[in-house]
């Protein structure tokens, strides 16, 4: 009887303990988790088994300057902000788009990317060349996406995806009319696949920039952010980092 009770002793002792190395670990002030999706390249993929991109770079060179090890928490994008409130990880590093809805329920760092949103269609259309032309259509977008807002705003019915990949498969397969994009993803995609069966057919006609983002009682965290960015464009690393990726410098 004793050596039972003892056993189970030892058993929530250790419980406890695995508790505790958890909570320490997950409040390591040295470490910064980051929420990202992994499946949006060229800013968050896989590669070889690797995460890696540019949004990827940028931020382990982030957490270099503030003397942080960087952490990935891979979440889908539409569940991203949700993971962020619900502190499984402390910022979303996934080409956030800034608007002023977010700025109002996120702390944003300053923009370390500048890019503009086209739409992208099967080539054998000649029906859309404008987001007046979406009026009417369907768009795959994935929902939470400031694309999607942009494709419904237009009037496009959205057809919710999980990324960018699904939608230029729903493209393909006719379920879609068009898909409203990154011009730096769609010009990726086209350069890895070659894929001839989709082109830009327009543009939006808006540049957009984006940034990191954290849970609004995190500006500590943003302006230490901000900081690492002010350094990282002064000693030429973001230019280094954003040319790797686009051949161009889009941190500015």
């Amino acid at each position: 009887m004793r050596r039972k009770l003892f056993a189970a002793v030892l058993a929530i002792v250790a419980a406890t303990a695995g508790l505790t190395a958890c909570s320490s670990s997950s409040n390591d002030p040295n470490v910064l988790k980051v929420g990202t999706e992994g499946t949006y390249s060229p800013f968050s993929y896989q590669d070889g088994g690797n995460l890696t991109g540019y949004d990827v770079e940028v931020i382990k060179a982030v957490g270099d300057k503030m003397g942080r090890k960087v952490e990935f928490v891979q979440t889908p994008w539409d569940a991203i902000f949700a993971g962020l409130e619900s502190k499984r990880f402390d910022l979303v590093a996934n080409q956030v788009t800034v608007n002023p809805e977010r700025a109002q329920k996120y702390s944003l760092s300053q923009p370390y990317t500048t890019s503009e949103g086209v739409i992208v269609t099967k080539t054998d259309n000649a029906g859309i060349h404008a987001l007046a032309d979406l009026n009417g259509k369907t768009c795959a977008q994935s929902s939470t996406s400031n694309w999607s807002k942009v494709a419904s705003g237009a009037g496009c019915k959205v057809e919710g995806v999980e990324g960018f990949v699904q939608a230029i498969q729903l493209l393909k397969n006719g379920r879609v009319d068009a898909t409203v994009n990154d011009t730096l993803a769609v010009g990726e995609y086209s350069k890895k696949t070659g894929d001839t069966g989709v082109h830009v057919a327009g543009k939006t006609g808006e540049t957009s920039q984006q940034a990191f983002a954290a849970r609004k009682d995190s500006q500590q965290l943003i302006d230490q952010i901000n900081t690492a960015l002010d350094q990282l464009r002064s000693d030429g690393t973001l230019t280094k980092i954003s040319e790797k990726y686009f051949g161009t410098d889009v941190s500015k």
